[in-house]
């Protein structure tokens, strides 16, 4: 079970739990592939309602390769995610939320 207070969110990917986690390396990994100045204007993306699906899957994976997966983009793309694309987006927002010290 994911600890909101420790940033974690769960995404079930294909029937299987998965704990995801911004942790620092996620961060740089995250902001090396979106190419982003910073990740503020990413998080401004989020608030906005202005991301795209691709910010959804980098921040996806992201949070799992800092919850321990060791899959990839392309791993994502094939993977069914429960409850489709809103709860990977919904997932995704929470884990910026949460790494930024936004209240649980």
């Amino acid at each position: 079970m994911a600890n909101a207070w420790a940033g974690e969110v769960t995404v079930t990917l294909d029937g299987v739990p998965h704990l995801c986690k911004l942790t620092l390396g996620a961060l740089a990994e995250l902001e090396t592939e979106l190419g982003e100045g910073s990740l503020v204007a990413l998080v401004e993306r989020f608030e906005s309602g202005a991301f795209s699906g691709r910010d959804v899957l980098a921040l996806l994976v992201a949070g799992l390769r800092g919850g321990g997966w060791r899959g990839t983009a392309a791993d994502l793309l094939t993977t069914d995610i429960e409850e489709g694309p809103i709860k990977a987006a919904q997932a995704a927002a929470r884990l910026l939320a949460l790494a930024f010290g936004a209240e649980t």
